[in-house]
């Protein structure tokens, strides 16, 4: 069931009461946040790449289609637009994330009869597990009470998505039951799995058009969803890393917007909790 909405940026970049919603409900959407040409061309080198034809349904062949990441001209463009910097920025703050020049990675979802077999609820994990630093089996990845792996995730829109075309469903404010859920482990890799009961809190649809990004809490839970439209499907999903570590029990006045909300979810009951 979808009873929620995204709050969308109003303005060139967030202010202070787009920032707060953030903090609050754990995303915030941003109009054209890369050029809309841009993103089409980006869109039409990946069906290229995959051999899809948006108008041909014959090379559907598959209900999702992963490309791992691609950088240069139309891609780097987009990871480095201006409006998508200031936006990262004021949630993140200046000097706080490390630029992207390459994106990944690339869910293509079209109409198709099966299953796509990845649509649970999910967080996306950074870390690798202690007992083996270099594994790259991400089922086994985690996560800290810091979100040490990653300071957003940029859900990113290269054509357009309707109620129909598979929108990733958001989970409102279920980054704050995550911050909670993982606090006890401290800086230690942790599974946020099983998650804890989150159907008390409403789902929202990344619905949108080509260009527009949503900026995602790293603890937000979101899940994919089976393709009901009519035509290819092409989003992003990357990370934004950490410049230096994150501290949310640093002073207040110095705190960004995710080591806000983890502050706020994770204080102790004697400071109470406004959520």
């Amino acid at each position: 069931m979808v009873d929620g909405e995204v709050h969308w940026v109003d303005g060139d970049q967030p202010a202070a009461e787009d920032v707060e919603r953030f903090v609050v409900e754990g995303v915030i959407g941003v109009r054209e946040a890369v050029s809309r040409p841009v993103a089409e061309e980006c869109e039409a080198l990946l069906l290229a790449d995959v051999g899809i034809d948006p108008d041909d349904p014959t090379t559907w062949t598959q209900p999702v289609v992963r490309v791992v990441g691609r950088g240069g001209g139309p891609f780097t463009e987009a990871a480095t637009s201006e409006r998508l910097a200031a936006a990262t920025e004021a949630v993140v703050g200046a000097g706080r994330w490390v630029e992207r020049k390459g994106i990944g990675t690339f869910p293509i979802r079209v109409p198709h009869p099966d299953e796509p077999g990845d649509d649970g609820w999910h967080i996306d994990a950074s870390l690798p597990p202690e007992d083996d630093p270099t594994s790259t089996d991400y089922l086994r990845f985690g996560v800290n009470a810091r979100s040490d792996g990653r300071a957003l995730l940029w859900l990113m829109l290269f054509s357009e998505v309707g109620p129909d075309d598979a929108p990733t469903r958001l989970r409102l404010r279920s980054h704050l039951e995550i911050a909670r859920h993982v606090a006890p482990g401290g800086d230690a890799c942790t599974s946020p799995y099983p998650l804890p009961p989150l159907d008390h809190l409403p789902v929202a649809l990344a619905t949108g058009s080509p260009g527009d990004v949503f900026l995602c809490h790293p603890f937000l839970v979101h899940a994919a969803q089976r393709h009901q439209g009519t035509a290819p499907r092409v989003i992003a999903q990357p990370g934004v890393a950490w410049a230096a570590r994150p501290d949310p029990d640093r002073p207040a006045a110095e705190r960004n917007a995710v080591e806000e909300a983890i502050r706020r979810a994770q204080a102790p009951v004697s400071r109470g909790r406004p959520f």
